[in-house]
């Protein structure tokens, strides 16, 4: 891949959409980790106005340490990025404490780390509405379209989502060309919803290098023998692309005819 090519496209499409909103900038949410690093740095390059935000939640301290330097990065090579911190954990446990105790703890435990995300977008529309901003996400292809694994209304409410279309290889590609630091290339990638370090391939049960194999399988080419493990693989990419296809459609909407309303 021509990452530079692909830079200069990205920052251009930012630039053709923020001219068509009539907005000024972008308000981007900032974890520490490879896709936001990636997202914050292009939207950089715009010259258009960037607001990095941080939004802790009982954060590690190796996740929160990663986005301040990434962010330090960006506001001393860029003028045109800001920053704001803002401390969500005390709000987080006033959602928790106002919720009402379940049976099913381990539901409970999941709905509790979409929360985590619902209360971060929030967050991001705030400062987006206050500045006049686009809310630019982080969500990359095998996240977005090929196993759903975002929150639908949380990472997954932006107004535009400039990495999309780039599955976590070419994010990676793309990271190194922006010079993102070194931590960050490194680290595991990791949603940080759940106040621990346990990674994306932990949850999913497949690494990303395996998830865009599994997306790039074409079950009508000339058959090859898989190995056990590409078959475990491909029924995890299978399960989690079917399982969450309602997050990645439209949102269906019932089309009722002329003839039933006024019958």
């Amino acid at each position: 891949m021509n990452a530079e090519a692909v830079i200069s496209h990205i920052v251009n499409w930012l630039n053709e959409h923020a001219a068509a909103a009539g907005t000024g900038g972008f308000v981007v949410g900032v974890s520490g980790g490879i896709d936001s690093a990636v997202t914050s740095g292009l939207a950089a390059r715009t010259g258009q106005r960037v607001i990095c935000c941080e939004m802790p939640i009982h954060q590690s301290d190796n996740q929160v340490s990663r986005a301040r330097k990434h962010i330090s990065q960006l506001e001393g090579e860029y003028p045109n990025v800001t920053s704001v911190r803002t401390e969500l954990s005390s709000v987080f446990d006033e959602f928790v404490a106002a919720m009402p105790p379940v049976a099913n703890e381990e539901a409970r435990f999941l709905m509790l780390a979409n929360t985590r995300a619902r209360i971060r977008m929030t967050t991001l529309y705030y400062f987006a509405g206050l500045h006049g901003y686009l809310v630019a996400g982080t969500g990359n292809k095998v996240e977005d379209f090929g196993v759903g694994f975002f929150t639908k209304y949380g990472d997954g409410g932006v107004d535009l989502s400039p990495i999309a279309d780039l599955v976590k290889s070419e994010v990676y590609e793309l990271g190194r060309a922006l010079c993102v630091n070194r931590e960050i290339m490194e680290a595991a990638p990791t949603d940080g919803l759940w106040g621990d370090n346990r990674s994306d391939e932990d949850q999913i049960g497949a690494s990303y290098p395996e998830l865009e194999w599994a997306m790039d399988h074409d079950p009508g080419a000339a058959p090859e023998p898989l190995t056990p493990r590409q078959e475990e693989v491909l029924a995890i990419y299978r399960r989690l692309h079917a399982a969450n296809r309602h997050k990645m459609d439209p949102i269906p909407v019932c089309n009722v005819p002329d003839a039933v309303k006024h019958r």
